[in-house]
């Protein structure tokens, strides 16, 4: 599930998006490039999450599957490509 963006269901960051970084037993560790980054990552509760049946593109999932250093820029990055394909604003 590393890689995959997923939405917030509950707290008070309810609707946000986020990057899953890492997993651990019923906590998964989220990162959206701003207020929390990959170094400092958000844990949420499964049951807490929407799945978007959505992954991160290639380069980054690879390093995020591999445990590599991740910058806030590169999810930033892929949750803003993300938003701009869901507002259909991917033809430039």
């Amino acid at each position: 599930m590393i890689g995959q963006l997923v939405t917030s269901k509950a707290g008070h960051d309810k609707g946000g998006l986020y990057v899953i970084v890492a997993e651990e037993g019923d906590f998964l560790f989220l990162c959206d490039g701003h207020l929390k980054p990959p170094d400092k990552p958000k844990k949420k509760r499964r049951k807490h999450v929407q799945h978007m049946n959505q992954k991160v593109d290639g380069e980054l999932l690879l390093k995020l599957q591999k445990g590599d250093k991740v910058y806030a820029e590169e999810i930033k990055y892929a949750l803003k490509n993300y938003k701009m394909t869901q507002m259909g604003c991917d033809n430039e």
